[in-house]
């Protein structure tokens, strides 16, 4: 069978290959990598929230697997006055799901909520004079200068996604959750057959109009819907969740285990196969609001200690296929990847040196809160891997395990240990989301707006200024490995490795 998108599930995982079922299969059975704790993308940056919002949200631009942005609900763009003034104008037949139609004044207002969580989008907002919306299928942008990357931002794939949300949702604080799901996209979010901890539906939303022209390749191209419903088991306990794939009780599972993927492999009705080829990246996220961690010497100390391969190994096992170290700030492979600062990470591991400068450093026993969430494995596993680190180099460490969408929503809080707040989490991006520091909200520094942990650093700001004006990519390169350098002296985060998380799917699904 020929390959055709059902829109792809990109949500499942946003590089993944268009896939198909046979026709007489309607319904997609799909194991998440975790619980849908929270519906809303631009007030979460995890990336379970992300997927869910392609199905239930169009977006102005979508991204191919050549990292090409193209036109999704925009028919096309003008731009005039040296780049100063956009005007993007809106796909015709455009519905919400409520069915009224998706007027620009809506996409505006989207577009400024968006605007003041992501990382790209700030950026944006920063270089806009004027954003409006002259008539019903028109946004404008009057810009202080020219921005190139417009459309690149409107369109990324990472996180956080731009969904297209009617103006009476757009308007919520996006420091608030927006609880009602109402969007544009090819598939409905059946709010009352969500379970928590369980299952997510969606049925397929048949005034969809797909684009016309293109092929579908990632979040561009039409998004046909070729399932009349998509159903999210949620399965935290590794062993279930391989035996529903076994036993045919699941189309498809995102993150297998490791361990479990040769008795994956063995099965002769199952495939499993490594489609998100940036990789992924493990980040250890530490909150520079409060002591010890508003300290950079602290958290410089702790890179000395810090072995990727202990992380690594932690969840993809021995397999030197699964994973790489000597990971720094940029994804391997990337065209901003370099070595500039790595030897922080690639020199002799010292843990009595690392607790050495942990005390020049100041740090005076200060207790060490670590969210960890027992209902999702791999990062469950980097965590208690970071809890053994911190307590060798001599730190006050207390791991807590709790699940993982009280993970999301506890570290969005600002409060001190002991009113609830938190000291580290642990996270993982794809390779995507850090090729570049438009689109790497983990290394901003801009204290209040920056990402959760909400870091202060100039230097990294005024560097990425420089990166986002650069003549060409040459320059960029450049200016990126000035970026990396920095890094490892302010230390956003600590880089934990890359690993290549393999999904499994039934082969009556196919695709490219």
């Amino acid at each position: 069978m020929k390959r055709r998108a059902f829109m792809a599930l990109t949500a499942a995982s946003l590089a993944a290959p268009s896939l198909v079922q046979a026709e007489t299969a309607r319904v997609l059975r799909f194991i998440p990598q975790a619980d849908l704790t929270a519906v809303d993308p631009v007030w979460t940056s995890v990336y379970v929230t992300r997927n869910h919002g392609y199905l239930v949200f169009d977006t102005l631009y979508g991204q191919d697997s050549a990292f090409r942005v193209q036109p999704q609900m925009v028919e096309g763009a003008t731009t005039e006055q040296d780049g100063r003034l956009w005007r993007l104008v809106l796909r015709e037949g455009l519905l919400f799901h409520d069915n009224t139609p998706v007027p620009a004044r809506d996409c505006v207002a989207s577009i400024r909520r968006w605007g003041r969580r992501d990382a790209f989008g700030q950026t944006l907002m920063l270089a806009t004079d004027e954003l409006s919306a002259p008539d019903d299928r028109t946004i404008q942008f009057r810009l202080k200068a020219p921005f190139p990357l417009l459309p690149d931002a409107l369109g990324k794939i990472g996180i956080n996604m731009l969904p297209i949300m009617p103006e009476r949702l757009a308007a919520t604080d996006p420091f608030k959750q927006v609880t009602e799901v109402t969007g544009s996209g090819p598939f409905r979010f059946l709010a009352d057959e969500r379970i928590s901890g369980a299952r997510v539906a969606y049925a397929r939303f048949d005034k969809y109009r797909p684009r016309e022209h293109g092929t579908p390749d990632w979040t561009a191209g039409p998004k046909v819907a070729h399932f009349d419903r998509v159903v999210w088991n949620v399965i935290p306990d590794g062993a279930t969740a391989a035996g529903a794939m076994l036993n045919n009780e699941a189309d498809w599972w995102e993150q297998p285990l490791f361990d479990l993927l040769p008795l994956l492999k063995r099965s002769p009705a199952l495939t499993t196969s490594v489609i998100e080829v940036t990789g992924n990246i493990g980040l250890l996220r530490m909150n520079q609001l409060f002591p010890p961690f508003d300290n950079p010497g602290v958290r410089r100390a702790l890179l000395g200690a810090l072995n990727q391969a202990d992380f690594m190994t932690a969840v993809a096992g021995d397999d030197a296929s699964a994973w790489r170290g000597d990971v720094g700030y940029f994804a391997p492979g990337t065209p901003m990847a370099s070595e500039a600062g790595l030897s922080a990470l690639t020199g002799p591991r010292d843990v009595d040196r690392a607790r050495r400068d942990l005390a020049r450093a100041g740090y005076n026993g200060e207790r060490v809160v670590i969210l960890a969430p027992g209902d999702y494995p791999r990062i469950n596993a980097l965590a208690n891997v970071a809890a053994d680190m911190m307590q060798r180099c001599g730190m006050n460490v207390d791991l807590q395990t709790t699940d993982w969408g009280s993970v999301i929503q506890r570290r969005a809080s600002r409060a001190p240990l002991d009113k609830g707040g938190w000291s580290v989490f642990i996270t993982t991006f794809t390779g995507l989301d850090m090729s570049n520091p438009a689109s790497n909200p983990a290394l901003r520094g801009n204290g209040a707006n920056a990402w959760f942990g909400w870091p202060t650093a100039p230097a990294l700001e005024a560097l990425r200024d420089q990166w986002l004006a650069a003549a060409d990519a040459a320059e960029q390169r450049r200016i990126a490995a000035l970026i990396q350098a920095q890094a490892f002296v302010d230390v956003p985060f600590l880089p934990l490795g890359q690993f290549f998380q393999p999904t499994a799917q039934s082969k009556t699904l196919e695709g490219g």
